[in-house]
């Protein structure tokens, strides 16, 4: 051990005397220490995460208190010795203490027994450390190696610091290549389309950094032939002559006679042209979608049509408007999700059945197809010309999932689209339009009251990884309604009626007094928690606040507050007050959907922030979008300036995890991170 290396130390004791006597005891022995001291037990679990000590000294040996401190000591750092230390103690206790989780019992009016105990214990707990760092570098290098065997037939490749390094066969094959030897000691990014490198860029850093747990990356290759190719690639850390490299794996497609039979009956429900679903597969697949219940958000029908197709079909005959067709298709078939549904409705129309977060995020997505296509560049018979589209969605309501209204709506929409000159999106929502709101009000109201009464609220947590650093315990708090049968509704069913009923503060209020309790139950790093309009102007918020963390003894950093960034800039001296008013209790605030208005960045400026949390519209289709990735840019730049930590909402794919890696963003929440699970607050 190096004696010029203060040690890291917890005592827990409820004097500080017996701190500054072992502190003494170890600096005369040539040790030196830094002895924290925690007076309380329920202080220790916090300790001994954020000191990471090599000991932990328990000052007295009452067996109540050895046993709770050794609990908490195993559910938080199993592998930290615990040494007890007691005026007198006979062999009987000695033995009752180390049983209960101790390594030994000393006295402080014994130093040198004490310095002889404390430093064989921390010998022996660094040794342990070093040699389960060895075993776990061995089982790791043990891993890749196997993996690599087991997948001899796999197109293989390594990089290091963007250049390919090595590659075998398979890979060779899978571009292209003469040899091997024109492929090494090239850029990496060279073998994949434009589209493809910022996912790809993002995903090799990651997987550097330790942070690419397994996720496959759809990606673009191109053929020495100029021919794309799409890939699924398999990305793990490894080494290529003692430095640091990631290894590119393209799993060999093996014959499947199951998945033969499988692929071969899904071929035959396809448009061979586009690789669409046939009109009736599609309704098919749609239906029996929607006839399960939504696990969140909403469920939105679009229908997407290319513009001007007639004339497009005199100038360049009925060949070339058919190849336009198909690279149209085609476009539209890379801007869809995986859960995304799509067929083709019949002549130049496609169908898609989305499921994003809210509305806001299924417009979003139409809109930035519109402007895809505007930009793309359409190659037709050797000439190259622009096209345009436009896109009508139709809404799905929740409680009556009516799959062929919400084609007439998509379709009405998209028609009056075409109808304003194309190139243009269109939504129709019948739902607060239609005469029956009133009455579809009075049967809500009656239901969100009965369930505030009753208790039968629910909170729901999602939680939010980190990408740069370690996981925090960090979750995103959503609230539930069970309705008499004990079956879960979604807000977007119950929450418009609770606005238009001044109901979202109480409903607010329920959330708030559960999410405090949870903090102080659980003890997270952070609980993200809504306000809406509703509690942001209502200026008798703070002081209640001040009731319910006394009520709940919650610690305040542990919570999170947010509010929308639309709200924020409508009422920018109400979030300015009410940020103020929190952060002066200890409490974190926070803009959700961020980036989405006119000028983001200058709200940073004005309301003291801990975070923002980037807009899922933003998000989707990121990983091919380079004027998204400049926009989510200057928003991380802009937050970084104020030392604010940026999240990204709505993740649902590994490409768009990579690139949000690449950009700097800090962390990330959405269904391909975790769906949201249900709390269950003790009593």
């Amino acid at each position: 051990m190096n004696a010029q290396v203060a040690v890291p130390l917890v005592v827990l004791s409820a004097t500080a005397e017996p701190v500054q006597r072992v502190n003494g005891i170890l600096r005369r022995a040539g040790q030196a220490a830094h002895c924290t001291w925690i007076p309380a037990l329920p202080d220790l679990a916090d300790a001994i995460a954020q000191i990471n000590p090599e000991l932990l000294l328990l000052i007295g040996a009452d067996p109540d208190l050895t046993a709770l401190a050794a609990r908490v000591r195993d559910q938080t750092a199993p592998e930290v010795p615990m040494i007890a230390i007691a005026e007198a103690a006979d062999q009987d206790s000695v033995a009752e203490t180390m049983r209960l989780g101790a390594r030994d019992v000393v006295s402080l009016d014994s130093p040198g027994h004490l310095e002889a105990v404390v430093l064989r214990e921390l010998r022996s707990s660094r040794l342990e450390r070093a040699l389960n760092s060895t075993l776990q570098s061995a089982r790791e290098y043990r891993r890749q190696l196997e993996n690599v065997l087991e997948r001899s037939n796999d197109a293989i490749a390594q990089v290091q610091e963007g250049i390919l390094v090595e590659a075998n066969d398979s890979w060779t094959q899978a571009f292209g290549a003469d040899s091997r030897e024109a492929l090494i000691g090239q850029p990496v990014m060279d073998l994949f389309e434009p589209d493809s490198h910022a996912a790809l860029r993002g995903a090799l850093s990651a997987c550097l950094s330790g942070k690419w747990n397994d996720h496959v990356l759809q990606v673009m290759g191109r053929q020495r032939n100029g021919q794309p190719l799409a890939l699924d690639i398999i990305l793990s850390a490894g080494e290529v002559e003692g430095e640091p490299c990631v290894r590119l794996i393209m799993p060999a497609r093996r014959r499947d006679e199951a998945q033969l039979a499988t692929d071969l009956a899904d071929a035959v429900r396809r448009d061979p042209a586009t690789g669409f679903l046939h009109r009736r597969a599609m309704l098919e697949s749609m239906r029996e979608r929607i006839a399960t219940a939504a696990s969140g958000g909403v469920r939105q029908v679009a229908q997407v049509r290319l513009d001007k197709f007639a004339a497009l079909e005199r100038e360049v005959g009925l060949e070339g408007s058919e190849q336009a067709l198909v690279e149209f298709a085609s476009l539209l078939q890379s801007h869809l999700l995986p859960k995304d549904l799509g067929g083709r409705l019949g002549g130049v129309s496609f169908l898609v059945l989305l499921e994003r977060g809210n509305g806001h995020d299924s417009e979003a997505w139409a809109e930035q197809f519109v402007e895809r296509v505007r930009s793309h560049e359409f190659h037709v018979g050797g000439k190259s010309m622009a096209l345009t589209c436009s896109v009508g969605l139709g809404v799905i309501p929740h409680g009556n999932p009516d799959l062929s209204a919400a084609i007439d709506d998509a379709m009405d929409a998209c028609r009056k689209a075409r109808q304003r000159g194309g190139n243009q999106t269109s939504l129709i929502d019948r739902a607060d339009t239609d005469s029956r709101v009133q009455a579809y009000d009075q049967v809500w109201v009656k239901h969100i009251r009965a369930a505030l009464l009753e208790n039968r609220f629910r909170l729901v947590q999602q939680p939010i990884a980190s990408l740069q650093g370690d996981d925090l315990q960090m979750f995103d708090l959503l609230v539930r309604m069970l309705d008499t049968q004990g079956r879960e509704v979604l807000p977007s069913e119950f929450m418009p009626a609770a606005e238009r009923n001044d109901l979202l503060r109480s409903i607010d209020r329920w959330v708030i007094g559960a999410s405090l309790s949870l903090a102080a139950q659980r003890r997270p790093s952070c609980l993200f928690v809504r306000i809406s309009r509703d509690s942001l102007l209502d200026g008798t918020v703070p002081e209640w606040l001040d009731t319910q963390l006394k009520a709940s003894r919650a610690q305040p950093g542990r919570v999170c507050f947010q509010v929308t960034e639309e709200l924020a800039a409508a009422h920018r001296t109400e979030v300015q007050a009410l940020a103020v008013a929190l952060k002066r209790r200890g409490l974190r605030f926070a803009l959700e959907r961020f980036g989405s208005g006119r000028d983001p960045v200058a709200l940073l400026q004005s309301i003291p922030l801990d975070f923002v949390k980037i807009d899922g519209a933003l998000v989707q289709g990121l990983a091919a979008n380079t004027a998204l990735q400049s926009r989510i840019t200057q928003l991380v730049d802009g937050a970084r300036a104020r030392k604010i930590l940026t999240i990204a909402e709505r993740v649902e794919d590994a490409n768009t995890m990579a690139v949000l890696f690449q950009l700097g963003v800090q962390f990330v929440q959405g269904y391909f991170i975790n769906e949201p699970e249900q709390v269950v607050l003790e009593s």
